[in-house]
């Protein structure tokens, strides 16, 4: 279902669970509070994702703007607690980022940035620079080599057609891979 007229666009959509009146009601509702920090929202869609998980009701939210994008996810007892958590994630990313976002390198980030309350800001320090050999392989063999190294990470040269691919290890067990284009 898409909502919007002058505020955030929001699409939400069911994965194996359907979406009731009430829950899309709430999450409206509660997407429409971050109007605010947004410069024209009408030109933002929210995509959120509800799905069942054998510990509760898993919810995704990502808001892609033109320089970078807000994702929360939260799994809770029932939609309405993991949409309040996801709200106070997705403000806490703002708010926690906001002098970065300020800076002159960061420009046409579609916020406003004066609507949003300072945070104490938490200093970011690069505390080890490491240089790799970055070594074509395949992905199997990317895994293997993540796994006895003990990270949750790898990132190697595509054997097939040579570009820096990043395997890592997802919450679920299963593996992920990030392609540069």
């Amino acid at each position: 279902m898409i909502i919007g007229d002058d505020i955030l666009e929001i699409f939400i959509r069911g994965d194996k669970v359907k979406v009731t009146k009430a829950m899309n009601d709430y999450i409206v509702e509660k997407l429409g509070k971050l109007d605010k920090y947004f410069d024209d929202s009408s030109d933002i869609r929210a995509n959120v994702v509800i799905k069942i998980k054998s510990v509760g009701q898993k919810v995704e939210v990502t808001i892609p703007l033109k320089k970078f994008i807000l994702r929360a996810e939260e799994t809770q007892e029932d939609v309405y607690a993991a949409v309040d958590v996801i709200i106070d994630k997705i403000e806490r990313q703002i708010r926690k980022n906001k002098t970065k976002l300020s800076s002159k390198k960061v420009k046409n980030t579609d916020l406003i940035l004066d609507s949003i309350e300072d945070i104490e800001e938490e200093k970011t320090n690069v505390i080890k620079r490491k240089q790799i050999e970055v070594k074509p392989m395949s992905e199997e063999e990317a895994i293997i080599q993540m796994e006895l190294l003990g990270h949750n990470f790898y990132l190697f040269k595509d054997d097939k057609d040579d570009t820096p691919t990043l395997v890592y290890k997802r919450s679920d067990g299963n593996y992920g891979i990030i392609e540069t284009k």
